[in-house]
């Protein structure tokens, strides 16, 4: 899908892209923050599962809003 093909469509992937990005990074500043410690080893697996999550989101809505290439 090329982002010409449907402009509407193309922006609300890049709204829902900045949306994943931030709490990908919110998570990021929590498990990083050294002033935090946090002590819930389920919170801190949870958090690393959520975060990995994102980023296959943010890979797949990356991937949508690039042009395909034809080789």
């Amino acid at each position: 899908m090329s982002k010409k093909s449907n402009p509407k469509l193309s922006a609300e992937l890049e709204r829902k892209l900045l949306e994943l990005k931030a709490e990908h990074r919110r998570i990021d500043n929590i498990l990083l923050n050294p002033e935090d410690q946090i002590r819930d080893t389920f919170l801190i697996k949870r958090l690393k599962k959520q975060k990995l999550f994102l980023k296959d989101r943010i890979k797949q809505v990356t991937n949508a809003l690039t042009p395909d290439i034809i080789a």
